[in-house]
């Protein structure tokens, strides 16, 4: 298996865009279905309804398609992120506002997760990378926000915060598709205000609806 990924073909023309983006499409929903190594070439085409051949002008190979998609997906979370954020100053409605975003987006998208946690198996660098980029971005956010936050690594804040949007939003994307997000983020930012120990909650705060159906 190729291990170095080739910069995807620029369209010069609207059709030319148009086309690599059912290209793109085609290969979430089948790389999402049958994962990668059960998908073909062929397979994409026949989704995007175009000649394999085609596939070939935009991408180099099945294992580029897949990385372009994995950067795509990267990309779209923090931008709708940064959008759901851009008005926010204070630490925790940002992370809360981010949070949201992050699960409405993958409820939208479901593959994400196949196809984001798939990649530790076609090449852990992939996977690796993925996640260490995000956490990088993620860590100089927190340390930009000085005393807003607890004083602990950055690193590790970043992980933890991370672990939890990643299993929430598996909870409510795979196992409870009918929750309400907004009080699910609720109950996430309750939390994060108090922490496990419950340090500083108000002593008759209210109990805690139950999500499970």
């Amino acid at each position: 298996m190729p291990q170095k990924e080739q910069a995807p073909f620029q369209p010069k023309t609207q059709r030319g865009w148009q086309t690599q983006k059912r290209i793109i499409r085609a290969a979430e929903q089948e790389f999402g279905k049958r994962g990668y190594h059960n998908t073909s070439i062929n397979d994409i085409a026949t989704g995007a309804k175009v000649a394999p051949g085609t596939i070939y002008i935009y991408f180099e190979d099945k294992y580029s398609l897949y990385c372009h998609l994995l950067k795509q997906y990267g990309h779209e979370i923090r931008m709708n992120i940064a959008e759901a954020v851009r008005r926010l100053t204070d630490r925790l409605e940002i992370e809360r506002a981010g949070l949201l975003s992050f699960l409405k987006q993958v409820r939208k998208q479901p593959y994400m997760y196949n196809i984001i946690w798939e990649s530790l198996y076609i090449n852990p660098d992939l996977f690796v990378e993925y996640y260490e980029n995000f956490a990088h971005r993620y860590r100089v956010q927190l340390e930009q926000a000085g005393d807003a936050v607890t004083r602990m690594d950055k690193t590790v804040m970043a992980y933890i915060l991370m672990g939890i949007s990643n299993f929430v939003g598996l909870k409510y994307v795979f196992f409870d598709k009918k929750a309400d997000l907004e009080r699910v983020v609720d109950e996430v930012m309750t939390f994060y205000r108090h922490g496990m120990a419950g340090l500083g909650q108000a002593a008759e705060a209210p109990a805690a609806q139950e999500t499970e159906n």
